[in-house]
């Protein structure tokens, strides 16, 4: 697909920003999900070791639920990643509407992570041994603050795309 000659941009031109809107925020929302849930599980994981993903049962069905959960998080991660080489290749990239997606993914995992795992189905704490409370509210309020700004982000690229 050629790209169009109509207004250039800095980033592809106005025409193609439309056309792959849609394009642009699941490529940013796939790798905002999938590059969080591979930083979470890396810390707080492997390096810090205060859990695994599936802490209900003996120690290596731990690390088989880290690497399960890494593996799926680099399958979301590496499709966000080709999504974007499209829109690259299509001079059809919008960075605000991309980064916007990102971070509400990072939100959306970090709140998911927050509020279904480990509250709903129980799965694992943050950390054992400690009064939980503090964080808790600190990782469901990063979540929630990765989420509205990314929110913001992509509903200013509505507006901008209305203008236009």
């Amino acid at each position: 697909m050629a790209a169009n000659s109509d207004k250039t941009i800095p980033y592809g031109n106005l025409k193609n920003r439309a056309v792959f809107a849609v394009r642009n925020f699941w490529s940013g929302l796939l790798f905002g999900i999938g590059i969080m849930a591979f930083g979470v599980g890396t810390v707080f994981h492997q390096l810090l070791q205060w859990h695994h993903f599936y802490d209900l049962s003996d120690e290596a069905s731990g690390i088989f639920s880290d690497g399960i959960l890494n593996l799926v998080a680099w399958i979301v991660t590496v499709s966000g990643l080709f999504l974007l080489s499209g829109l690259r290749k299509r001079k059809a990239l919008w960075p605000k509407r991309w980064v916007g997606a990102a971070l509400m993914g990072s939100g959306i995992y970090l709140l998911f992570d927050g509020l279904v795992i480990r509250k709903l189905l129980s799965l694992h704490q943050i950390r054992y041994g400690f009064e939980i409370l503090p964080y808790d509210l600190a990782w469901n309020i990063s979540g929630a603050i990765f989420f509205l700004t990314g929110l913001f982000m992509v509903l200013q690229t509505k507006k901008e795309n209305h203008r236009k």
